[in-house]
């Protein structure tokens, strides 16, 4: 079972939702890997509604799915390309994530997150809240317990993701999750390091998760905190974190790039490849 959650903001309604995180899957599937099913196992875990009053409606949505116009497999990283302007970021972040680590305070990260993570802001701040979501996740994932399980997490819910397997480490120790990858994830920031630590004791790797990947595309401002191999220790089985670059090709309607659509990681060779081992057992191209 794969088994997807969403990111920030408010989003089209459930079903919707699940659908055009599906398409985005299989078109990635087809057109990276030659896959001729239209079909996966997929489910998907919902939050919106939880802060939202109601969901966002069709003629009110800028960015419903579409498939890409394009024609072949999605592009991967071109290593001998001049690094992209969040790769000077990173190196600005580093030197700040050391001081803001140490001392406690978040200045930097306390207005990356009020000012582009609102929604990460109050799960971070609201008990309530942040109970009833990692609550959701917590019962689906228990619910697919003694199947593998493939946990795809993008943007904010990848904190939510990571905070309700330390949850079932402690209370479901026998729920394991065979897969989890992380999607333009905010995990590296100094101040989700500290509630971690804080709430969770050691930063590491959930012992309930076999393998996790990180895929990222650097030009994406919630990965400014680089990779997470170095942030997350190794579990006790000794996983840990495989840092993977990638491409996110998304495009708004308009033609803008949006390297942190949840669609354009999706549709990444690098996720189709783990999608496809998930799903048949054969390697991308086998």
């Amino acid at each position: 079972m794969i088994i997807g959650i969403h990111g920030l903001e408010n989003k089209p309604p459930l079903d919707e939702k699940m659908r055009w995180w599906k398409a985005a899957l299989v078109e990635g599937l087809k057109r990276n890997c030659g896959s001729k099913a239209d079909e996966i196992p997929f489910e998907f875990v919902y939050w919106a509604d939880l802060r939202y009053d109601r969901p966002i409606l069709s003629d009110e949505n800028k960015e419903p799915y579409h498939p890409d116009t394009g024609t072949g497999p999605f592009p991967r990283p071109d290593l001998d390309e001049t690094q992209p302007v969040n790769a000077v970021l990173e190196t600005v972040y580093e030197g700040l994530d050391w001081v803001q680590s140490k001392t406690g305070v978040t200045p930097v990260d306390d207005i990356i997150l009020k000012t582009r993570f609102d929604d990460l802001w109050h799960y971070q701040s609201e008990t309530g809240f942040a109970q009833e979501v990692r609550g959701r996740l917590c019962v689906r994932i228990k619910a697919s317990s003694g199947q593998p399980v493939l946990l795809v997490a993008h943007s904010m819910r990848s904190i939510i993701a990571y905070d309700a397997l330390r949850m079932l480490e402690r209370d479901e120790p026998s729920v394991l999750v065979d897969h989890f990858v992380t999607l333009g994830s905010p995990l590296g920031l100094a101040e989700v390091k500290l509630k971690v630590a804080e709430e969770h004791g050691e930063v590491r790797v959930p012992n309930n998760v076999g393998r996790w990947t990180n895929l990222a595309d650097r030009r994406d401002i919630a990965t400014v905190a680089g990779g997470l191999a170095d942030d997350y220790a190794p579990n006790r089985h000794g996983a840990s974190v495989r840092d993977s670059a990638v491409v996110n090709a998304y495009r708004r309607p308009n033609g803008e790039p949006n390297h942190h659509k949840s669609y354009g990681y999706l549709r990444t060779p690098e996720l189709s490849a783990i999608a496809l081992r998930f799903t048949t057992g054969r390697p991308a191209g086998g």
